[in-house]
Protein backbone atom coordinates (compact mmCIF):
# COMPACT_ATOMS: atom_id res chain seq x y z
CA UNK A 1 0.00 0.00 0.00
CA UNK A 2 1.18 3.34 -1.11
CA UNK A 3 2.22 6.22 2.04
CA UNK A 4 0.07 9.47 2.64
CA UNK A 5 1.52 12.64 1.72
CA UNK A 6 2.01 13.85 5.50
CA UNK A 7 4.52 9.97 5.69
CA UNK A 8 6.48 11.28 2.51
CA UNK A 9 6.59 14.78 4.10
CA UNK A 10 8.60 13.01 6.92
CA UNK A 11 9.92 10.88 5.23
CA UNK A 12 11.37 13.51 2.76
CA UNK A 13 12.29 16.43 5.26
CA UNK A 14 15.61 18.30 4.65
CA UNK A 15 17.19 21.16 6.92
CA UNK A 16 15.18 24.46 7.25
CA UNK A 17 12.77 25.24 4.95
CA UNK A 18 13.80 22.98 2.67
CA UNK A 19 11.65 19.43 2.09
CA UNK A 20 14.44 17.44 0.62
CA UNK A 21 18.18 17.63 1.10
CA UNK A 22 18.69 17.48 -2.76
CA UNK A 23 16.64 21.05 -2.63
CA UNK A 24 18.75 22.64 -0.25
CA UNK A 25 21.72 21.76 -2.12
CA UNK A 26 20.63 22.91 -5.51
CA UNK A 27 19.39 25.99 -3.96
CA UNK A 28 22.96 26.38 -2.21
CA UNK A 29 24.65 26.31 -5.50
CA UNK A 30 21.95 28.55 -7.29
CA UNK A 31 22.94 31.12 -4.51
CA UNK A 32 26.88 30.41 -5.01
CA UNK A 33 26.74 31.07 -8.59
CA UNK A 34 23.92 34.13 -8.70
CA UNK A 35 26.80 35.61 -5.73
CA UNK A 36 29.56 34.85 -7.94
CA UNK A 37 27.93 36.91 -11.01
CA UNK A 38 26.81 39.71 -8.98
CA UNK A 39 30.54 40.20 -7.44
CA UNK A 40 31.84 40.22 -10.93
CA UNK A 41 29.53 42.34 -12.28
CA UNK A 42 30.15 44.44 -9.10
CA UNK A 43 33.32 45.52 -10.21
CA UNK A 44 31.94 47.43 -13.29
CA UNK A 45 28.92 48.76 -11.18
CA UNK A 46 31.99 49.84 -8.71
CA UNK A 47 33.75 51.52 -11.74
CA UNK A 48 30.60 53.37 -13.08
CA UNK A 49 29.40 54.35 -9.69
CA UNK A 50 33.00 55.92 -8.75
CA UNK A 51 32.82 53.52 -5.56
CA UNK A 52 35.99 51.17 -3.99
CA UNK A 53 35.59 47.56 -6.07
CA UNK A 54 35.69 46.01 -2.94
CA UNK A 55 32.24 47.90 -2.17
CA UNK A 56 31.05 46.52 -5.22
CA UNK A 57 31.96 43.44 -5.05
CA UNK A 58 30.96 42.84 -1.50
CA UNK A 59 27.30 44.14 -2.35
CA UNK A 60 27.18 42.22 -5.66
CA UNK A 61 27.96 39.02 -3.68
CA UNK A 62 25.64 39.82 -0.67
CA UNK A 63 22.50 40.18 -3.48
CA UNK A 64 22.82 37.38 -5.10
CA UNK A 65 23.07 35.38 -2.21
CA UNK A 66 19.74 36.39 -1.46
CA UNK A 67 18.75 33.43 -4.38
CA UNK A 68 19.04 30.97 -1.41
CA UNK A 69 15.85 31.84 0.70
CA UNK A 70 13.83 31.24 -3.20
CA UNK A 71 11.52 28.54 -2.10
CA UNK A 72 10.76 30.20 1.26
CA UNK A 73 9.87 34.38 0.01
CA UNK A 74 10.34 33.86 -3.90
CA UNK A 75 8.73 37.57 -3.84
CA UNK A 76 11.72 39.12 -1.92
CA UNK A 77 14.08 37.47 -4.04
CA UNK A 78 11.77 38.73 -7.44
CA UNK A 79 12.03 42.40 -5.88
CA UNK A 80 16.08 42.06 -5.16
CA UNK A 81 16.41 41.23 -8.26
CA UNK A 82 14.44 43.94 -9.92
CA UNK A 83 16.07 46.59 -7.23
CA UNK A 84 19.88 45.71 -8.66
CA UNK A 85 18.52 45.52 -12.08
CA UNK A 86 19.76 49.31 -12.61
CA UNK A 87 23.01 47.93 -11.43
CA UNK A 88 23.12 45.61 -14.64
CA UNK A 89 23.66 42.07 -12.36
CA UNK A 90 21.86 39.74 -11.00
CA UNK A 91 20.55 38.16 -14.23
CA UNK A 92 20.68 34.94 -12.84
CA UNK A 93 19.38 36.12 -9.94
CA UNK A 94 16.68 37.06 -11.76
CA UNK A 95 15.62 34.41 -14.11
CA UNK A 96 15.58 31.79 -11.18
CA UNK A 97 13.38 34.13 -8.78
CA UNK A 98 10.66 34.30 -11.98
CA UNK A 99 10.61 30.80 -12.61
CA UNK A 100 10.07 30.47 -8.26
CA UNK A 101 7.10 32.68 -7.96
CA UNK A 102 5.33 31.77 -11.18
CA UNK A 103 5.63 28.00 -10.10
CA UNK A 104 4.26 28.88 -6.43
CA UNK A 105 1.01 29.26 -4.84
CA UNK A 106 0.82 32.70 -5.19
CA UNK A 107 -2.07 34.72 -6.82
CA UNK A 108 -1.98 34.87 -10.18
CA UNK A 109 -2.12 38.94 -10.41
CA UNK A 110 0.92 38.86 -7.82
CA UNK A 111 3.11 36.44 -10.07
CA UNK A 112 1.89 39.07 -13.12
CA UNK A 113 2.50 42.31 -11.42
CA UNK A 114 6.24 41.32 -10.11
CA UNK A 115 6.62 39.78 -13.56
CA UNK A 116 5.59 43.01 -15.36
CA UNK A 117 7.70 45.30 -13.06
CA UNK A 118 11.08 42.67 -14.27
CA UNK A 119 10.14 43.22 -17.44
CA UNK A 120 9.47 46.59 -17.60
CA UNK A 121 13.29 47.19 -15.35
CA UNK A 122 14.78 44.80 -17.93
CA UNK A 123 13.45 47.00 -20.70
CA UNK A 124 14.57 50.47 -19.60
CA UNK A 125 18.06 48.50 -18.63
CA UNK A 126 19.00 46.87 -21.87
CA UNK A 127 17.41 50.30 -24.18
CA UNK A 128 19.97 52.31 -22.26
CA UNK A 129 23.39 49.82 -22.73
CA UNK A 130 22.36 48.85 -26.14
CA UNK A 131 22.21 52.63 -27.06
CA UNK A 132 25.16 53.32 -24.82
CA UNK A 133 27.26 50.09 -26.92
CA UNK A 134 25.61 51.67 -30.17
CA UNK A 135 27.13 55.58 -29.39
CA UNK A 136 30.68 53.95 -28.25
CA UNK A 137 30.18 52.53 -31.12
CA UNK A 138 30.54 49.05 -30.66
CA UNK A 139 27.90 48.00 -32.72
CA UNK A 140 27.36 50.00 -35.89
CA UNK A 141 23.41 49.46 -36.91
CA UNK A 142 20.62 51.43 -37.63
CA UNK A 143 18.48 53.16 -34.93
CA UNK A 144 15.64 50.14 -35.03
CA UNK A 145 17.98 47.65 -33.46
CA UNK A 146 17.74 49.68 -30.31
CA UNK A 147 14.15 49.13 -29.65
CA UNK A 148 14.70 45.25 -31.27
CA UNK A 149 17.08 43.82 -29.23
CA UNK A 150 15.58 45.48 -26.09
CA UNK A 151 12.15 43.82 -26.18
CA UNK A 152 13.97 40.77 -27.01
CA UNK A 153 16.29 40.74 -24.41
CA UNK A 154 13.59 41.78 -22.14
CA UNK A 155 11.07 38.75 -23.42
CA UNK A 156 13.68 36.90 -23.02
CA UNK A 157 14.91 37.29 -19.76
CA UNK A 158 11.42 37.25 -18.39
CA UNK A 159 9.02 35.47 -20.30
CA UNK A 160 10.36 31.78 -20.42
CA UNK A 161 11.17 31.65 -16.92
CA UNK A 162 7.46 32.84 -15.76
CA UNK A 163 6.14 30.49 -18.80
CA UNK A 164 8.38 27.32 -17.59
CA UNK A 165 7.16 28.05 -13.86
CA UNK A 166 3.59 28.17 -14.47
CA UNK A 167 3.66 24.97 -16.08
CA UNK A 168 5.67 23.40 -13.36
CA UNK A 169 3.82 24.63 -10.83
CA UNK A 170 0.10 23.48 -12.70
CA UNK A 171 1.92 20.00 -12.77
CA UNK A 172 3.05 19.96 -9.41
CA UNK A 173 -0.58 20.97 -7.97
CA UNK A 174 -1.94 18.08 -10.24
CA UNK A 175 0.67 15.25 -8.83
CA UNK A 176 -0.50 16.33 -5.59
CA UNK A 177 -4.00 16.20 -6.10
CA UNK A 178 -3.99 12.88 -7.59
CA UNK A 179 -1.89 11.77 -4.75
CA UNK A 180 -4.13 12.99 -1.88
CA UNK A 181 -7.00 11.82 -3.99
CA UNK A 182 -5.44 8.00 -4.19
CA UNK A 183 -4.76 8.45 0.06
CA UNK A 184 -8.52 8.96 -0.01
CA UNK A 185 -9.05 6.33 -1.83
CA UNK A 186 -7.04 4.18 -0.01
CA UNK A 187 -8.68 5.49 3.14
CA UNK A 188 -11.87 4.88 1.48
CA UNK A 189 -11.31 1.09 0.62
CA UNK A 190 -9.29 0.65 3.95
CA UNK A 191 -12.57 1.74 5.84
CA UNK A 192 -14.86 -0.19 3.36
CA UNK A 193 -12.60 -3.41 4.10
CA UNK A 194 -13.07 -2.97 7.64
CA UNK A 195 -17.02 -2.40 7.16
CA UNK A 196 -17.32 -5.48 5.03
CA UNK A 197 -15.02 -7.48 7.67
CA UNK A 198 -17.66 -6.09 10.24
CA UNK A 199 -21.10 -6.82 8.34
CA UNK A 200 -19.27 -10.60 7.58
CA UNK A 201 -18.46 -10.93 11.38
CA UNK A 202 -21.96 -10.27 12.01
CA UNK A 203 -23.81 -12.57 9.41
CA UNK A 204 -21.62 -15.01 10.82
CA UNK A 205 -22.88 -14.41 13.90
CA UNK A 206 -26.83 -14.23 12.62
CA UNK A 207 -25.79 -17.61 10.74
CA UNK A 208 -24.66 -19.61 13.77
CA UNK A 209 -27.86 -18.27 15.81
CA UNK A 210 -30.04 -19.59 12.75
CA UNK A 211 -28.05 -22.91 12.85
CA UNK A 212 -28.46 -23.18 16.34
CA UNK A 213 -32.45 -22.57 16.39
CA UNK A 214 -32.92 -25.34 13.68
CA UNK A 215 -31.34 -27.56 15.23
CA UNK A 216 -33.41 -27.17 18.29
CA UNK A 217 -35.88 -27.26 16.89
CA UNK A 218 -35.28 -30.19 15.10
CA UNK A 219 -34.10 -32.10 18.04
CA UNK A 220 -36.07 -30.85 21.18
CA UNK A 221 -39.69 -31.89 20.69
CA UNK A 222 -38.45 -35.41 19.64
CA UNK A 223 -36.27 -35.84 22.48
CA UNK A 224 -38.66 -34.50 24.88
CA UNK A 225 -41.19 -37.05 24.17
CA UNK A 226 -38.01 -39.57 24.35
CA UNK A 227 -37.84 -38.62 27.60
CA UNK A 228 -41.59 -38.63 29.08
CA UNK A 229 -42.05 -41.92 27.23
CA UNK A 230 -38.92 -43.27 29.14
CA UNK A 231 -40.10 -41.63 32.41
CA UNK A 232 -43.56 -43.55 31.37
CA UNK A 233 -41.89 -46.88 30.60
CA UNK A 234 -40.16 -46.72 34.12
CA UNK A 235 -43.40 -46.06 35.92
CA UNK A 236 -45.53 -49.15 33.88
CA UNK A 237 -42.78 -51.66 33.33
CA UNK A 238 -43.97 -54.26 35.93
CA UNK A 239 -47.36 -53.11 35.98
CA UNK A 240 -48.59 -52.94 32.18
CA UNK A 241 -45.71 -54.75 29.90
CA UNK A 242 -48.32 -54.03 27.07
CA UNK A 243 -47.79 -50.74 27.66
CA UNK A 244 -44.28 -50.84 28.54
CA UNK A 245 -43.63 -52.22 25.44
CA UNK A 246 -45.83 -49.77 23.31
CA UNK A 247 -43.62 -46.91 25.25
CA UNK A 248 -40.26 -48.85 24.38
CA UNK A 249 -41.59 -48.76 20.42
CA UNK A 250 -42.53 -45.32 20.24
CA UNK A 251 -38.68 -44.06 22.16
CA UNK A 252 -37.20 -46.36 19.93
CA UNK A 253 -38.59 -44.51 16.98
CA UNK A 254 -38.41 -41.67 18.01
CA UNK A 255 -34.45 -42.06 18.94
CA UNK A 256 -34.18 -43.35 15.18
CA UNK A 257 -35.72 -40.13 13.76
CA UNK A 258 -33.82 -37.71 15.98
CA UNK A 259 -30.55 -39.43 14.69
CA UNK A 260 -31.34 -39.58 10.95
CA UNK A 261 -32.30 -35.80 10.91
CA UNK A 262 -28.91 -34.77 13.40
CA UNK A 263 -26.98 -37.05 10.50
CA UNK A 264 -28.35 -34.98 7.83
CA UNK A 265 -27.27 -31.50 9.80
CA UNK A 266 -23.64 -32.79 10.76
CA UNK A 267 -23.14 -34.46 7.72
CA UNK A 268 -22.62 -31.32 5.62
CA UNK A 269 -20.06 -30.09 7.87
CA UNK A 270 -18.05 -33.60 7.32
CA UNK A 271 -18.08 -33.51 3.13
CA UNK A 272 -14.95 -33.23 1.22
CA UNK A 273 -13.62 -34.81 -1.69
CA UNK A 274 -10.74 -37.07 -0.35
CA UNK A 275 -8.79 -34.29 1.29
CA UNK A 276 -6.92 -34.79 4.15
CA UNK A 277 -8.17 -32.96 7.60
CA UNK A 278 -6.40 -29.48 7.52
CA UNK A 279 -7.41 -28.66 3.54
CA UNK A 280 -11.03 -29.69 4.55
CA UNK A 281 -10.44 -27.39 7.48
CA UNK A 282 -9.00 -24.65 5.73
CA UNK A 283 -11.84 -24.87 3.46
CA UNK A 284 -14.72 -25.49 5.61
CA UNK A 285 -18.49 -25.85 4.13
CA UNK A 286 -19.89 -22.41 4.82
CA UNK A 287 -21.87 -21.33 7.61
CA UNK A 288 -24.99 -20.78 5.09
CA UNK A 289 -24.79 -24.08 3.29
CA UNK A 290 -25.21 -25.62 7.14
CA UNK A 291 -27.85 -23.64 7.79
CA UNK A 292 -29.54 -24.37 4.93
CA UNK A 293 -28.75 -28.45 5.54
CA UNK A 294 -30.01 -27.16 9.51
CA UNK A 295 -33.06 -25.96 7.73
CA UNK A 296 -33.89 -28.85 5.54
CA UNK A 297 -33.45 -31.30 8.11
CA UNK A 298 -36.13 -29.56 10.31
CA UNK A 299 -38.91 -29.50 7.80
CA UNK A 300 -38.52 -32.76 8.05
CA UNK A 301 -38.84 -32.84 12.04
CA UNK A 302 -42.26 -34.31 12.13
CA UNK A 303 -42.60 -37.25 8.78
CA UNK A 304 -42.15 -40.58 10.28
CA UNK A 305 -41.06 -41.70 6.84
CA UNK A 306 -38.53 -38.75 6.20
CA UNK A 307 -40.16 -37.54 3.14
CA UNK A 308 -42.57 -34.09 2.59
CA UNK A 309 -41.64 -30.94 1.86
CA UNK A 310 -41.91 -29.79 5.50
CA UNK A 311 -44.04 -28.91 8.55
CA UNK A 312 -47.13 -27.13 8.05
CA UNK A 313 -50.46 -26.63 9.92
CA UNK A 314 -52.14 -29.75 8.31
CA UNK A 315 -49.59 -31.79 10.78
CA UNK A 316 -50.85 -30.68 14.23
CA UNK A 317 -53.14 -33.15 14.40
CA UNK A 318 -50.06 -35.52 14.38
CA UNK A 319 -48.00 -32.74 16.80
CA UNK A 320 -50.88 -33.68 19.14
CA UNK A 321 -51.55 -36.73 19.07
CA UNK A 322 -47.71 -37.16 19.84
CA UNK A 323 -47.97 -35.52 23.24
CA UNK A 324 -51.38 -37.00 23.99
CA UNK A 325 -49.38 -40.40 23.06
CA UNK A 326 -47.00 -38.71 26.34
CA UNK A 327 -49.85 -38.65 28.18
CA UNK A 328 -50.71 -35.12 27.69
CA UNK A 329 -54.37 -33.51 27.67
CA UNK A 330 -54.42 -31.68 24.75
CA UNK A 331 -57.17 -30.05 22.79
CA UNK A 332 -57.42 -28.07 19.61
CA UNK A 333 -60.10 -25.58 18.38
CA UNK A 334 -60.20 -23.88 15.14
CA UNK A 335 -61.96 -20.66 14.14
CA UNK A 336 -61.94 -19.27 10.09
CA UNK A 337 -61.99 -20.89 7.57
CA UNK A 338 -58.76 -22.95 6.82
CA UNK A 339 -56.21 -22.25 4.33
CA UNK A 340 -53.07 -22.82 2.64
CA UNK A 341 -50.12 -19.89 3.24
CA UNK A 342 -46.80 -19.60 2.26
CA UNK A 343 -44.32 -22.70 3.27
CA UNK A 344 -42.57 -20.39 5.83
CA UNK A 345 -45.28 -18.84 7.38
CA UNK A 346 -46.78 -22.09 8.08
CA UNK A 347 -43.64 -23.99 8.97
CA UNK A 348 -42.96 -21.07 11.62
CA UNK A 349 -46.39 -21.42 13.00
CA UNK A 350 -45.47 -25.07 13.23
CA UNK A 351 -42.59 -24.43 14.90
CA UNK A 352 -44.28 -21.96 17.36
CA UNK A 353 -47.15 -24.43 18.06
CA UNK A 354 -44.15 -27.36 18.76
CA UNK A 355 -41.86 -25.68 20.67
CA UNK A 356 -44.98 -24.39 23.13
CA UNK A 357 -45.77 -28.28 23.38
CA UNK A 358 -41.99 -29.15 24.50
CA UNK A 359 -42.28 -26.94 27.07
CA UNK A 360 -45.57 -27.41 28.55
CA UNK A 361 -43.68 -31.68 28.41
CA UNK A 362 -40.36 -29.70 29.98
CA UNK A 363 -42.31 -27.54 32.77
CA UNK A 364 -45.72 -28.75 33.17
CA UNK A 365 -46.21 -32.18 32.72
CA UNK A 366 -49.75 -33.56 32.70
CA UNK A 367 -51.52 -30.16 32.99
CA UNK A 368 -54.45 -29.83 30.35
CA UNK A 369 -53.13 -27.80 27.52
CA UNK A 370 -55.22 -25.96 24.53
CA UNK A 371 -54.20 -25.13 21.20
CA UNK A 372 -56.64 -22.41 19.41
CA UNK A 373 -55.74 -21.20 15.47
CA UNK A 374 -57.45 -18.53 14.11
CA UNK A 375 -57.57 -17.78 10.50
CA UNK A 376 -58.21 -13.90 9.64
CA UNK A 377 -58.60 -11.90 6.64
CA UNK A 378 -55.23 -11.04 6.52
CA UNK A 379 -53.18 -12.92 9.25
CA UNK A 380 -53.22 -16.24 11.37
CA UNK A 381 -53.02 -16.61 15.10
CA UNK A 382 -52.23 -19.00 16.86
CA UNK A 383 -52.19 -19.47 20.77
CA UNK A 384 -51.22 -22.38 23.45
CA UNK A 385 -52.20 -22.34 26.89
CA UNK A 386 -51.60 -24.87 29.59
CA UNK A 387 -53.08 -25.05 33.02
CA UNK A 388 -51.61 -25.84 36.05
CA UNK A 389 -49.32 -28.86 36.40
CA UNK A 390 -51.39 -31.41 38.42
CA UNK A 391 -47.91 -32.53 40.72
CA UNK A 392 -45.30 -29.79 40.73
CA UNK A 393 -42.38 -32.44 40.70
CA UNK A 394 -43.56 -33.65 37.56
CA UNK A 395 -41.30 -32.11 35.63
CA UNK A 396 -38.26 -32.67 37.90
CA UNK A 397 -39.21 -36.63 37.89
CA UNK A 398 -38.79 -36.40 34.23
CA UNK A 399 -35.70 -34.60 34.32
CA UNK A 400 -36.03 -32.75 31.04
CA UNK A 401 -33.23 -29.93 30.59
CA UNK A 402 -33.66 -26.52 29.21
CA UNK A 403 -31.26 -24.24 27.81
CA UNK A 404 -33.47 -21.13 27.38
CA UNK A 405 -33.92 -21.19 23.99
CA UNK A 406 -37.16 -22.14 23.04
CA UNK A 407 -38.94 -18.87 23.47
CA UNK A 408 -35.84 -16.81 21.67
CA UNK A 409 -36.14 -18.46 18.85
CA UNK A 410 -40.11 -18.46 18.52
CA UNK A 411 -39.69 -14.76 18.72
CA UNK A 412 -37.00 -14.49 16.52
CA UNK A 413 -38.95 -16.53 13.64
CA UNK A 414 -41.90 -14.82 14.50
CA UNK A 415 -40.56 -11.09 14.26
CA UNK A 416 -38.16 -11.76 10.71
CA UNK A 417 -42.19 -12.29 8.87
CA UNK A 418 -43.08 -9.43 10.70
CA UNK A 419 -45.30 -10.61 13.30
CA UNK A 420 -45.81 -10.35 16.93
CA UNK A 421 -44.80 -12.73 19.82
CA UNK A 422 -46.14 -12.44 23.44
CA UNK A 423 -45.52 -15.25 26.06
CA UNK A 424 -46.12 -15.65 30.05
CA UNK A 425 -47.90 -16.87 32.99
CA UNK A 426 -51.82 -16.37 33.44
CA UNK A 427 -53.65 -15.68 36.53
CA UNK A 428 -54.54 -19.18 36.84
CA UNK A 429 -50.74 -20.61 37.40
CA UNK A 430 -50.32 -21.78 34.02
CA UNK A 431 -48.21 -20.59 31.13
CA UNK A 432 -49.46 -18.87 27.79
CA UNK A 433 -47.65 -18.41 24.07
CA UNK A 434 -49.48 -16.31 21.70
CA UNK A 435 -47.80 -15.53 18.04
CA UNK A 436 -49.54 -13.53 15.11
CA UNK A 437 -48.29 -13.86 11.58
CA UNK A 438 -49.53 -11.96 8.28
CA UNK A 439 -50.58 -14.09 5.98
CA UNK A 440 -49.17 -12.10 3.15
Amino acid sequence: MTTTGEDHATARGGPGWWTRWRSAVLDTGLAVGSAVECGAEGVRFAHDAGIPAAVGVVFGVLAGSALIVRRKWPIAVVLVSIAITPAQMGYLMGIVGLYTLAASELPRRIIGSLAGMSFLGMLIVMFVRVRQDMQRGTWELGDWFVPFASISIAVGMTAPPVLLGMYVGARRRLMESLRERADSLERELQLLAERAEERAEWARGEERTRIAREMHDVVAHRVSLMVVHAAALQAVARKDPEKAVKNAALVGDMGRQALTELREMLGVLRSGDGRDARERAAAAVPLVAVGVAAAAAASRAVDDEGGGDGPCLSDVDELLGQSAAAGMAVDLSVEGETRSYAAEIEQTAYRVVQEALTNVHKHAAGAKTHVRLAHRVSEIAMQVENEPPPELASAAAARLPSGGNGLVGMRERVLALGGVFVSGPTDAGGFRVSAVIPAA
